[in-house]
């Protein structure tokens, strides 16, 4: 029988104790060996929770998936800020650049249900919102609407999703 242990993990810095260790434990695997491929596979990651899958066989092999961090992660990683903003609307705490945004949506290209990269770039700038983060110096509604009317459309001539 396979068993799956998921967790959301500090990138590049899981360690043995809680969450893994103790679901990894009864599997019988080498907990340690395990870790160590976890920090491998998120080191990119690094200061973001990063989710993870672990998914150990009847033969005891293990399989690692790694999602993407949540969307809030990145942009706070690509801002090098520690938090959003406990005032949405009254207090800024970033601006991010139409390229950031478009980088982001593309790290989230797999866990997410858009269809092209102008629609998953709206649902990042729909995390800014609440966030207390401006895309090119306005707020991100205004983005967003800017994003439809095709101003950035020079960005994502030729991209393909």
């Amino acid at each position: 029988m396979t068993s799956i242990v998921e967790a959301l993990v500090p990138g590049g810095k899981a360690n043995p104790g809680p969450p893994l260790g103790p679901a990894l434990g009864p599997l019988g695997v080498n907990i340690k060996e395990v870790v160590e491929k976890i920090n491998e596979k998120t080191r990119d990651y690094n200061g973001m929770q990063v989710p993870v899958k672990v998914i150990v066989d009847d033969k005891k092999n293990v399989e690692i998936e790694v999602g993407t961090p949540p969307t809030a992660s990145l942009i706070m990683k690509e801002l090098g800020i520690q938090k959003g903003s406990g005032n949405a609307g009254s207090e800024v705490v970033g601006n991010i650049s139409i390229s950031q945004v478009a980088k982001i949506a593309r790290m989230k290209k797999e866990d997410v249900l858009s269809y092209d990269l102008k629609a998953t770039m709206k649902e990042v700038m729909g995390t800014c919102v609440p966030m207390g983060v401006t895309v090119e110096g306005v707020e991100a509604r205004d983005s967003q609407k800017a994003l439809d009317q095709g101003k950035f459309d020079d960005l994502l001539a030729g991209e393909e999703w």
